[in-house]
């Protein structure tokens, strides 16, 4: 028996034991949890070794989770507080049922679909993710090499290790860039103008985060770490805290703006004034939001509870985008994000009525796994999961994925 055989052998023990509700393992227990809320069954089989190999994205997790330092992985896995938004995230979509329709030609199956106005071959987005380079040497640049190779609309984090006039030149066309709303407008403007000067034509700015998250799982596999993390990240200073962020070390700053706690609506009007690309609000959850985001000049925006860290709601996002969708009433593209792991998933949000659909974990589990080519495989077994559904409800094209597809659980 192999270490790694061994050691799913005495998971599959602790899996199975009563006693585990009651009883703290430490690390061992959050891993089962973190492994819990991705529908992964850690006692299947031996971690693969090629990309060829996996059967789900769920088979490159376990692939990341044996390759990550302790605190890198913590980083990637956790949630807020207890992780109940993470999981809640993937039960959600237990609480809709596809309603498959029959004889239909679903000959050639289409999952194309049209954004701003320029067509995407399938709706699957890479979502913004920040320090790549903590779970894979090229970081971004490998990702924009997949998205490249997939043809996939890629959005850069603001705290990317790799700058975004890299990535772009690496992806061989703009990439959408993220930002956190700071608190120096001045700050805000500087990135703003970088990023448009890279050709960026939507800027997504991310608003969950402004009253701060209790990140319990990185924090509890952290002190696991026996490296020293200070030769990565430094928080005594801004500047040494920003020494591996491209998009701010070059910023002239004595101390960290942070996010801003005092933002308004009134913030994305000034957001809106101070760029010409257009405009996406991340982190909507309510109708009542949605309806705010319409009213202040928002081109769009990203239905998201930054796959669970960034509230402890216990609401999953898909349970909140027919609510958005109504509000919104096909007036801006609404993207949502959050828990994505399967082609059914995916096509119940469209069912849901949302444009596109944003994945996160999935395609950096793949890049901490394989890299770009890891990347590049997360996105076409997605897409391969998403044709196939798409063939069994007898919806040969994206468009013809309507409501009806779909019905609430009793």
């Amino acid at each position: 028996m192999t270490e790694i055989q061994a050691r799913r052998h005495f998971l599959r023990y602790l899996a199975g034991s009563p006693l585990l509700a009651a009883t703290a393992f430490g690390p061992t227990r959050v891993l089962l949890r973190a492994a819990a809320e991705s529908g992964e069954a850690l006692e299947l089989g031996e971690v693969v070794s090629s990309v060829d190999e996996a059967l789900s994205v769920f088979d490159f997790h376990a692939v990341a989770r044996e390759k990550l330092p302790p605190a890198h992985y913590g980083y990637l896995a956790t949630g807020t507080d207890d992780d109940y938004t993470l999981r809640a995230n993937r039960e959600g979509f237990r609480r809709y049922q596809v309603r498959a329709r029959r004889l239909v030609d679903v000959t050639q199956v289409d999952s194309s679909i049209e954004l701003l106005g320029t067509t995407w071959p399938s709706p699957i987005v890479l979502a913004p993710a920040g320090n790549q380079k903590a779970f894979a040497p090229e970081g971004e640049a490998a990702v924009a090499r997949a998205a490249a190779k997939t043809s996939s609309l890629q959005v850069l984090s603001m705290m990317t290790t790799t700058a975004v006039e890299e990535v772009v030149q690496q992806r061989g066309e703009p990439v959408w860039f993220q930002i956190y709303p700071g608190r120096d407008w001045g700050l805000n403007q500087s990135i703003l103008k970088r990023v448009e000067r890279a050709g960026s034509p939507v800027v997504v700015w991310t608003v969950d985060q402004v009253g701060g998250r209790n990140t319990e799982t990185a924090k509890r596999l952290a002190r696991t770490d026996e490296r020293d993390c200070s030769l990565c990240h430094d928080r005594s200073s801004f500047e040494a805290n920003v020494r591996r962020k491209p998009m701010l070390s070059s910023i002239d700053r004595t101390a960290a703006s942070g996010n801003g706690p005092a933002l308004t609506w009134d913030s994305v009007r000034r957001m809106r004034d101070l760029t010409t690309m257009k405009l996406f609000v991340k982190g909507i959850v309510t109708a009542e939001d949605a309806a705010l985001c319409l009213e202040h000049g928002a081109d769009g925006l990203v239905v998201s509870n930054h796959g669970g860290r960034a509230e402890s709601s216990g609401r999953s996002t898909i349970e909140c985008l027919e609510e958005i969708v109504s509000a919104v009433g096909g007036r801006i593209p609404v993207v949502i994000d959050s828990g994505f792991r399967r082609g059914t998933d995916i096509f119940k949000a469209i069912a849901l009525g949302a444009d596109a659909i944003a994945i996160g974990r999935p395609y950096v589990w793949g890049l901490a796994s394989f890299g770009e080519e890891g990347v590049e495989a997360v996105v076409k077994l997605l897409r391969a999961e998403l044709n196939l559904v798409m063939r069994q409800a007898g919806a040969p094209s994206v468009g013809q994925i309507s409501r009806s597809h779909v019905r609430r659980a009793a």
